[in-house]
């Protein structure tokens, strides 16, 4: 009929606690609360939600119909499509993984001694911390044990006395045994502290004579072998002892 109201909603004529929808023909099922209470006004909830309305919408309605029509409700405006992320692969952490520093720092100290050089200071030390118990090993066996046991028994004393008390000096000379001054090396602290003697003793007599030559030789001299060629595959130039009491032999 041409005087039926527009589509919309309005109060329902069965109950007046609610709003039902009418499609411009017919009363439809959809219904809804009415927000203005039961004693409003036909039409004045409707009016109070959408204060814009048509001038043919605020019209009354004709007999059967509703009193008050009110025009469709405005479309909400419709959100931007959001860009899709790319799938996570399994195991892997929000935002990817993150860098991870290399394990091994390279070595930013001074210039590190070869083995080459290592090796013929050590020959040199061995000699001179060595030379009295030779000395009284050969004058024992030759058949003078007085003065052979006496040079044995001096012999102890320097050898263990002969690092601590050359490697412990100050100065440039710090670290430095006369077989390592010789060959222009010395042996340098990774704390930066300077060798002294209670060090001195822990690394060549404790370290490098108990554990790897005492006690390697119960494995047939093994570890001490690897001890003394580790510099030629390690990165950093040490050898197994440097690496348990942290120590680098560097260019003096």
């Amino acid at each position: 009929m041409a005087n039926e109201p527009a589509a919309g909603w309005y109060p329902d004529p069965k109950d007046p606690g609610q709003r039902r929808y009418w499609d411009g023909s017919n009363w439809t099922e959809h219904s809804e609360p009415q927000t203005g209470g039961p004693g409003q006004a036909p039409g004045a909830a409707a009016t109070a939600a959408r204060p814009v309305q048509s001038a043919a919408a605020a019209q009354p309605a004709a007999a059967g119909g509703p009193s008050a029509p009110q025009a469709p409700p405005a479309p909400q405006a419709a959100q931007a499509p959001q860009t899709p992320q790319a799938p996570q692969a399994p195991g892997v952490p929000p935002g990817g993984f993150q860098p991870v520093p290399p394990l091994k720092q390279p070595w930013t100290g001074a210039p590190l001694a070869g083995w080459g050089s290592r090796a013929l200071a050590q020959i040199v030390d061995w000699i001179l911390g060595l030379l009295f118990l030779w000395i009284g090993e050969i004058l024992l066996f030759a058949g003078k044990p007085g003065i052979g046991l006496l040079l044995m028994f001096l012999g102890l004393i320097v050898a263990f006395l002969y690092y601590p008390l050359t490697m412990m000096r100050e100065g440039e000379q710090n670290g430095q045994t006369v077989g390592k001054q010789m060959l222009n090396i010395r042996v340098s602290r990774d704390d930066g502290q300077q060798v002294n003697f209670g060090f001195a003793v822990l690394r060549e007599f404790v370290v490098k004579y108990l554990l790897f030559q005492v006690i390697g030789g119960i494995f047939l001299g093994i570890p001490w072998l690897i001890d003394v060629l580790f510099p030629l595959w390690d990165d950093k130039n040490e050898a197994l002892h440097d690496k348990i009491v942290k120590t680098h032999v560097v260019k003096a």
